[in-house]
């Protein structure tokens, strides 16, 4: 049965767990379900599963799942008896009817006659056993779901609850706190053993509530929507309850008191965080930085024994996938130590790849040799007195792992203050990183995206950023390489234009007011591109305007605004790119729009063609200078290209000079076509794409002889 989804958001969760359940939301979803032919207990399962996913400290991006035993017509109108369970990867806060998938629940049932059954049958049979052939997987907890009698079925990973089961003596600690009303389940790998055991467990504990799933996560169940959700706030409140009641104190380490700042930090840590391509020479694996340096966090890089607990594991398995099982930890970024810092920090940054190397060798023979390695870059970065990173091949990924080290830092230090945090072990760590249902939800598409994966583009994980992003040809450079996977920031002393272009791109995109005629706000600018994505590999430097005149009689001051803009303003952009891009040592690409104008002056143009001559000087300057360090620099020369800078006045009096008419003068080349924005846009690209092409200029103009480079 296919249902048309309805969305109604809610607000945020708060600093502790509380019911966020109301009446009148409640009926309006019911109401909004009625519309769209959804039943009321559907409705109102969607809204709890809001509620549930809204707050941090329960779910986390794409983990929790939920539950509702209905009956629904197939698709030949029989009725059957069906699981309806969040599909897999399914964003809870989010989520709409679309995102749960109904399964026959009696042949599910079934499957527990079965000793095991391996994760490609399973899947097959769930797949057969749909509903609605067309929808997504289920979730992978699917089974604990079918095997549990109750109506509603609620699966969380409350952070509070972890901090209570992750204890040498985590049944104990639950049997104090919980009582006959959950019943503990030993950790079992997710997936079909664990739904054995936890029906097992169900069924002779019988506890009321719910269920603790050892190392994992909490179920709570009930006949209605409310009653399933309600236990789960009770129980989470419970566990927080305990852990403020039983906290001990956690010292700090000393720390030097000049400690560097995060725009020069992050290009250090992405640099040494990042791995040459061993199969295009030139080419590097890049990750995108997400800073956190909250209170919290802090107090925990702080830590005397940061060393110790940093090497402890997950909280729970399924956030293995997005954040590796342990933390890159790195020493205090002094001020005046910054090169003793990027040593060390590239030093333990290969520490880190090789110990992983080592993890999967290892593990991978236990397992029969049939996993195929991940890449070895850290996903998280701890860094004393300074905070944490997430990394991750796009900015949306990076979000997620800095978000779920948060909540692994919430439960590692509730843990230890009310006990010893422990794990599971090393084998199943590895065995939930490598499990094929788990890496699933990475192949999803990202929603910060638009929906697009992004992850197999040539640009994913690199940053780039372009000047004069609000005009023509910057903004259609940004869609060029926001389409090929790159982080964009959009740079223009016209922020709403900038921003407006932004918004189109998603929500990683960002725009940035710079003037660059300002060497402050070019500064400025690039340290929040900086602070936002971890540093910067490609720089369209686009931002300019025409002057026009008889070089013979132009005022000084005209020249001189001219070349603030179109020579000045270009260096000063490269300049603070370098900078960015020698520390992290992994290269990059200065890209220049440097005109026609630079190639083959125009009669009354020179105010406007001599700097750019000059800027075109710039590019070969650079491309000499830094491409021992790999970083390269290329130019654009386009021509006529309808845009802020070549206005509609601008067409006529440029027409009027040549003696032609506009469409002809705009159509005036080899080949007698309009150039366009996004002609020049692609031109960037392929600049930017090849690895092997420096000091090059690249001519976007149709065909012109007296422009083309000798």
């Amino acid at each position: 049965m296919v249902v048309a989804p309805f969305c109604r958001r809610l607000n945020g969760g708060s600093t502790t767990v509380k019911s966020g359940w109301a009446d009148r939301d409640a009926e309006s979803f019911v109401a909004d379900g009625a519309a769209a032919g959804i039943g009321r207990d559907f409705a109102l399962r969607v809204y709890t599963t809001r509620l549930l996913g809204r707050d941090p400290k329960l779910v986390l991006h794409g983990g929790g799942n939920t539950s509702l035993k209905a009956k629904l017509r197939d698709r030949l109108g029989e009725e059957a008896d069906v699981l309806q369970v969040k599909s897999s990867g399914s964003e809870m806060a989010s989520i709409g009817a679309e995102g749960f998938v109904a399964v026959r629940l009696e042949p599910m049932r079934k499957l527990r006659a079965l000793e095991s059954i391996g994760d490609e049958d399973l899947v097959a049979v769930e797949r057969v056993n749909l509903i609605d052939p067309k929808a997504p997987n289920p979730s992978v907890e699917m089974m604990l779901h079918a095997f549990l009698p109750h109506k509603f079925v609620d699966h969380t990973h409350a952070t509070a609850v972890l901090s209570l089961i992750d204890q040498p003596d985590g049944e104990k600690k639950c049997a104090e706190v919980f009582g006959p009303r959950l019943g503990f389940v030993p950790y079992v790998m997710p997936g079909f053993g664990l739904a054995k055991k936890a029906i097992e467990v169900f069924e002779c504990a019988k506890p009321s509530d719910g269920l603790i799933l050892g190392k994992h996560g909490i179920v709570t169940f009930g006949d209605t929507a409310r009653e399933a959700y309600e236990r789960m706030i009770a129980m989470v409140t419970l566990a927080e309850d305990f852990i403020a009641r039983h906290r001990k104190a956690v010292a700090a380490a000393a720390l030097p008191h000049n400690i560097a700042g995060e725009a020069l930090v992050a290009p250090i840590v992405r640099g040494a965080c990042s791995e040459k391509d061993a199969t295009v020479e030139g080419a590097w694996r890049r990750l995108v930085l997400e800073f956190r340096g909250g209170e919290p966090v802090r107090n925990f890089v702080n830590a005397k024994d940061l060393e110790r607990v940093s090497r402890l594991g997950v909280i729970t398995p399924d956030h293995t996938i997005r954040t590796k099982n342990w933390p890159l930890v790195l020493p205090v970024p002094e001020y005046d130590k910054l090169g003793e810092f990027a040593r060390v920090t590239q030093e333990r940054a290969s520490q880190f790849t090789a110990h992983y190397h080592e993890y999967f060798t290892r593990h991978n023979k236990r397992v029969g040799g049939i996993k195929h390695e991940l890449d070895p870059l850290p996903r998280v970065v701890l860094v004393p007195g300074f905070g944490l990173f997430g990394l991750g091949r796009s900015k949306h990924d990076a979000i997620i792992a800095a978000d779920i080290t948060e909540a692994w830092i919430e439960g590692v230090s509730n843990a230890e203050a009310i006990g010893r945090f422990e794990s599971i072990s090393e084998a199943d760590m590895f065995d939930c990183e490598y499990w094929p249902l788990e890496q699933a939800k990475l192949a999803l598409p990202s929603p910060a995206s638009g929906g697009a994966l992004g992850r197999g583009l040539p640009l994913a994980g690199q940053i780039a950023a372009v000047t004069g992003a609000g005009g023509a040809i910057g903004a259609a450079t940004a869609r060029a390489f926001a389409a090929a996977g790159a982080e964009v920031a959009l740079l223009d002393t016209d922020f709403a234009a900038a921003d407006a272009e932004a918004e189109k791109l998603g929500l990683s995109a960002l725009p940035v007011a710079c003037d660059v005629t300002d060497g402050e706000s070019v500064r400025t600018a690039f340290d929040k591109i900086v602070k936002n994505f971890g540093g910067v590999d490609i720089v369209v430097s686009n931002a300019g305007a025409a002057w026009q005149g008889r070089i013979g009689e132009v005022a000084e001051e005209t020249l001189r605004k001219s070349f603030e803009l179109n020579f000045y303003g270009h260096q000063r952009v490269a300049q603070a790119a370098v900078k960015i891009m020698v520390a992290q040592g992994t290269g990059g690409c200065l890209l220049f729009n440097v005109s026609k104008q630079a190639v083959s002056p125009g009669p009354n143009f020179g105010p406007y063609g001599i700097p750019k001559a000059a800027a075109l000087a710039l590019m070969r300057q650079y491309a000499l200078d830094y491409g021992a360090d790999g970083i390269r620099a290329n130019a654009v020369n386009a021509d006529r290209i309808r845009s802020g800078l070549l206005t509609p006045d601008m067409i006529a009096s440029r027409s009027k000079a040549r003696g032609v008419s506009e469409k002809d003068y705009m159509s005036g080349n080899l080949l007698q076509r309009e150039v366009t924005a996004e002609d020049v846009a692609q031109a960037f690209l392929h600049q930017a794409l090849e690895l092997k092409s420096t000091a090059d200029v690249t001519t976007v103009d149709g065909g012109n002889i007296a422009a083309a480079m000798r």
